[in-house]
């Protein structure tokens, strides 16, 4: 059976304060990669194998695109998106399937409720239910089903392994990763996850977020196209107080989490950075991967400093005061 890495090749990357004693530790690997692609830092075990989960979903996307979906702006931006499911991620999802014919029921990921505390009351209080349109993966999904309409491909399997879409999207992981997939399962949104190296994932994302929109390659033309309209579109990523959405809006980035503790990064000159905390903590992995960066100069380690300070989930309280923090120590 495949597996990720054990705690003895992991690397302390965060730890939590309170009061001045360190009271956990966050353990893990990480990657930097320089706008060529040469590893630049190294933590941990970065060749072993581990699963992106939405980390992944910008080579889905591009896969999406390739194989025939036309989309543009905010409707490219939340296909790579784990939104939180606001009113307004759930209209453009809703127009998505609507231009192609579709309803919400064409959707194969799981009814869920708003992760937005807000929108999620809203919706409880006129007695709606939950829907898939609110799951955080609904704008990936409704990506697939526009290039299955496109190409006249079957509706109600596009989630199956062997599906043309599938196929042709594990073909798209491949090229940009440069690396032959390991093993495929079942994400938590239903789709196809493949198993790769954190390195393999940093190379797709470094290619990319070095790609032009000039390029005569189509793959590479609808990567920058992608980075640009997620750049562009940053409430569509994941929403209000975010960590992907508040990191692209402050440093002009391209941000993208995964669960279980995956964070990756691609800065404006392409230098790309890719974490996955051991424990599948989320909490400091966005701080982590914005520490590294910053020690290669791509972002400004005093913005960094100033990001971290702004952010409710990395204070540490007791009392109802803060008594500590959530640092990187890498």
């Amino acid at each position: 059976m495949a597996e990720t890495f054990p705690a003895s090749a992991a690397a302390e990357l965060a730890v939590v304060e309170r009061g001045g004693f360190v009271e956990s530790r966050h353990i893990g690997s990480a990657i930097v990669l320089s706008p060529d692609g040469e590893t630049l830092i190294s933590h941990g075990d970065p060749h072993a194998l581990i699963l992106p989960r939405s980390s992944l979903k910008p080579l889905q996307a591009i896969a999406s695109v390739t194989a025939g979906a036309t989309l543009t702006g905010e409707r490219l931006a939340i296909s790579t998106a784990s939104h939180d499911g606001t009113a307004r991620h759930a209209e453009l999802v809703r127009a998505m399937l609507a231009d192609v014919g579709l309803t919400e029921d064409a959707l194969r990921c799981p009814p869920a409720w708003p992760a937005n505390v807000e929108a999620r009351r809203a919706l409880m209080i006129d007695h709606a239910e939950k829907s898939p349109l609110h799951h955080n993966c609904s704008g990936k999904h409704a990506a697939m089903l526009t290039a299955c309409r496109a190409n006249g491909w079957d509706l109600e399997t596009y989630l199956h392994p062997e599906h043309p879409l599938q196929v042709h999207t594990r073909e798209v992981v491949e090229r940009l990763t440069g690396m032959k997939i390991a093993a495929s399962v079942t994400d938590g949104c239903g789709a196809p996850v493949h198993a790769m190296s954190l390195l393999s994932l940093a190379r797709g994302l470094n290619r990319a977020g070095t790609s032009a929109e000039s390029s005569p390659f189509a793959l590479y033309r609808v990567a920058a196209q992608l980075l640009r309209a997620a750049r562009e579109n940053a409430w569509a990523i994941e929403g209000p107080g975010g960590d992907d959405t508040l990191t692209i809006e402050r440093f002009g980035v391209f941000s993208k989490k995964g669960a279980e503790g995956v964070q990756t990064i691609v800065a404006q000159d392409g230098t790309t950075v890719a974490v996955k905390m051991l424990d599948g903590s989320n909490r400091a992995a966005s701080l982590v991967a914005l520490a590294l960066l910053a020690r290669t100069g791509a972002v400004s380690v005093k913005e960094v400093a100033a990001a971290a300070a702004e952010r409710p989930n990395l204070r540490i309280t007791g009392g109802g005061r803060t008594v500590g923090v959530i640092r990187a120590t890498v």
